[in-house]
């Protein structure tokens, strides 16, 4: 059993914090919150203060995902786990907690070096995120969706997401190398899909190099129509389309990817699987997608 809930929030350090406040309310259609840091911007889908906190930085890069655990013995419980695994781990001080908005947070990192924060006790902002654009999104006990980290030590990210962190394999996927730019190997290179909420998976790690730390994250809407008029946007707003339209093989998701301001891809979707870890039987994915997602040039 997992002690992580969900996939809470990014940060992200930007080069051009401007672009990404466009970016996130005219084209992914959040709404922009308020924070205690004047410089940064704060992106809302739902009753959190922010999914996304953008802060000025001298690279575009992934500063950390962060993880929502239950309840503080479930957070005892977690950084017990660390200790007794030897993973060193930062307490966040009052400044960061303040910052966050939480009550209990720990940093580590993965054995790739992601940094990860796990957090319990988020403050919650009562006022309503209303999308100017109508879109809604899934989020709830789904978290705020999943992201594709590099990762490049298959046994040892196995071993730490799923005995230290507790989440279910859900899916394996074998990558050609020549397809994601990488020279010819006879290694098998594996893509992991790991659950720990009933989305089909909120984490993927794949051995695919990301300059800004991060491979993609998903977002989830309610209905499709938010994907079409998503995909409207882009177009007017000049954002950078990475693929079709199209429907993955593993999780069902109908989603498009655009870049972000920072380097990173977003897939903007609808309709992912859900799941039943009693009955769930991890399988090896074969085919990326059941049609679309063609992708351009350096697009995952």
């Amino acid at each position: 059993m997992s002690l992580i809930r969900s996939l809470g929030y990014l940060r992200v350090e930007a080069t051009d914090v401007p672009a990404w406040r466009e970016f996130g309310v005219k084209v992914l259609g959040m709404v922009e919150g308020r924070g205690p840091d004047p410089s940064a911007v704060y992106l809302r889908m739902d009753d959190l203060p922010a999914r996304i906190v953008v802060v000025p930085g001298s690279r575009d890069r992934l500063a950390a995902s962060g993880w929502e655990v239950a309840s503080p013995s479930s957070f005892a419980q977690l950084v017990t786990a660390f200790e007794e695994a030897g993973v060193a781990v930062k307490v966040a001080g009052a400044d960061e907690l303040a910052d966050r908005r939480v009550a209990q947070m720990v940093a580590v990192d993965d054995p790739s070096g992601n940094r990860l924060e796990f957090f319990s006790g988020a403050a919650l902002d009562t006022r309503p995120a209303l999308s100017a654009y109508g879109t809604r999104f899934v989020t709830g006990t789904q978290g705020m969706g999943h992201v594709v980290l590099p990762a490049f030590d298959d046994a040892a990210s196995l071993h730490f997401w799923t005995e230290i962190l507790g989440f279910r394999l859900r899916d394996t996927m074998r990558l050609v190398p020549e397809h994601i730019g990488l020279p010819h190997t006879d290694e098998a290179l594996w893509m992991r899909f790991l659950g720990c909420n009933p989305r089909h998976h909120s984490v993927a790690l794949a051995p695919i190099p990301a300059p800004s730390g991060l491979i993609h994250l998903m977002t989830e809407t309610a209905t499709i129509d938010d994907v079409g008029l998503a995909i409207d946007r882009c177009v007017k707003n000049k954002a950078p389309l990475i693929s079709t339209l199209g429907r993955h093989a593993n999780d069902d998701m109908i989603s498009f990817y655009v870049r972000t301001p920072s380097g990173f891809d977003i897939e903007y979707g609808f309709g992912g699987l859900t799941v039943d870890d009693h009955t769930w039987v991890a399988r090896q994915t074969t085919a990326h997608s059941v049609w679309g997602h063609r992708f351009a040039h350096g697009g995952h």
